[in-house]
Formats: C-alpha cells, structure tokens, sequence
C-alpha cells in the first residue's frame, strides 16, 4: 500500500494501518446482469470472502447514452450485485450503495468503465469499521493541530463556469488560465456516504492535485468542500472533507501553509435541493479549489 492509500484510512489513528479492499464485477455494454463468466468470478469471490464486511458498492457505466439511462443503469447494477452478496456476506447498511453512472473520469477502454466496485474489511479491521470510515476520530484527530491563519481581504470567487475554460481542460490548464479566486472543481474526488472517508477512487484526482501544487511552488490554494440531498450539514460533514483531503496533500509534503480549508455544507448547491437525479447531486455533492495566490 503506497503513502496515498495508507493516509486515506489511517490519518485518524496515528500509527495504525488498515487494509482497504475492492473487488470489480465487469458488464456487457447497456447489460445490468453479469455474464455467466462474470458472476462465477464473483461466486468465487464470495466462497474465499465469508468473513469480510462490505461498507460500499459502487455502479459505473460509460459515456454511452443519456445521463439519465445511465443514471439507471447503473442503480440497476449495483441493486444486481447487491442481491447476489446480500445474504451471503455481512453488509453495512447505511454504505450499502451508490451510482456514478458515467460521472468519473471514463478510461480509454470503454468496457472497464461498465463496472460495480464492492469495497469491503477484512475481518481483522471491522472492529476498527467505524474509525476507518471517517465516522469516529481516533485520539491523533482530536489533537489535530490548528494552523494559524491571517486574514487578508476578501477575495472574490470567481465561479468555474464565467471563466470558459477549453472542454476537457486539466488541472493544470485551468490553474495557468486562473486568477486569484477562480474556483476549480476537483473532478473524481470520492467520500464514502455520510463519512469523510476518501475513496480509494480518488487517487487520481489527488494525484493531479499533487502534481500542480509541486509545479507551480507559489500557487495557494483553499479547499471548498459542499455535501448534497440534506438541508443542513449537521456534521460539518463539508469541511471535514476538505481538512481530509489537505492531510492527504500535507502528507505527500506539500506545505500547510498553502492550503486553507472551508466547508460550505450546502448553502452554494449547483442545484436546487431536493436534487431531481444523481447527476444533480453530484454537482452539488463536490470538493472544489480557489485560487488564492499564484
């Protein structure tokens, strides 16, 4: 397990590591029932798995179609699979499930994009089950060091939208398009639900987040974090999302002092709540960067 993967479930307990584990179930295209080689696999899977719990399953689709059929399509996959492990293999009822349909970055090979992830612990970590999903605080979480912060003047936010970036651009293309307070949504950046427990999904989007803060040494940036589908955020659930995603920069060396942190819970929702699909809350559900200095 590299750094990346070992700060996301055990930056709450200092010096503990867990395991995180995931295993993928793949589909035919517009199909939401496995193949016969498919569901052996998962047979298999099941009969070497007894003792594991299960805490997320995740259904992907590809580009093909409208958001809304692939919004279905993949609650569909993710209702299959869970009827098939449900009474097989213990499973954590509030993560049970989630669909991104096609909302993640796709990969160039289509058919690994149609897919579910099972995420689950392995018998030894589930007495720690609530630690590792971000819903307790270990003791190194509670005296979790304070930066100390000068406030300057205001800054404007500029939103993503009002600033045309080129469709497709990457991170680094919209940060050398930006001026102070553009906001940038960090694409592909997964929490567990109700948790700020980041998905082992994520590292790609941390991984470009990484790469810009070591190119351009001068950028500061504060993380923004907003939730979806509730009217209020009554665990601060927004800003605990975004202190996650800094220790995680923080520990692959990037520097406190240019990162801030706030949680907007959903006071700046994309979308009016309650959220009319997933791809509504989505937008709302998102982790996004302003720039502060360049």
């Amino acid at each position: 397990m590299n750094r990346y993967l070992l700060i996301i479930f055990c930056c709450i307990i200092s010096g503990v590591a867990f395991a995180q584990e995931q295993f993928e179930v793949y589909f035919d295209s517009n199909k939401f029932d496995c193949t016969k080689l498919e569901t052996k696999k998962l047979q298999n899977w099941i009969d070497i798995n007894k003792n594991v719990k299960i805490v997320a399953i995740h259904g992907f689709t590809d580009e093909d179609g409208s958001n809304g059929f692939n919004d279905t399509l993949a609650k569909k996959r993710v209702n299959f699979i869970f009827n098939l492990v449900k009474d097989k293999i213990k499973i954590r009822e509030d993560f049970k499930t989630i669909s991104f349909g096609e909302n993640f970055q796709q990969l160039n090979d289509k058919a690994k994009n149609r897919k579910v992830v099972i995420f689950y612990l392995l018998e030894k970590d589930i007495v720690k089950e609530n630690e590792i999903l971000g819903i307790t605080r270990g003791v190194a979480e509670h005296s979790e060091a304070k930066p100390t912060v000068v406030e300057k003047k205001a800054i404007v936010p500029i939103e993503e939208e009002a600033m045309n970036f080129p469709e497709n651009a990457t991170l680094k293309e919209k940060i050398e398009l930006s001026q102070k307070g553009t906001l940038i949504r960090l694409k592909d950046i997964f929490f567990y639900i109700n948790s700020f427990a980041i998905l082992p999904t994520s590292k790609r989007g941390i991984d470009e987040l990484i790469y810009v803060l070591n190119i351009y040494p001068k950028l500061k940036i504060e993380i923004q974090g907003h939730i979806c589908c509730v009217d209020k955020d009554k665990k601060n659930l927004s800003e605990e999302r975004a202190k996650q995603v800094r220790r995680i920069l923080v520990s692959e060396g990037i520097s406190e002092k240019r990162i801030k942190v706030k949680g907007f819970g959903v006071s700046k929702p994309k979308f009016a709540i309650p959220e009319k699909s997933e791809y509504e809350a989505s937008r709302n559900r998102r982790v996004e960067i302003m720039i502060l200095e360049k």
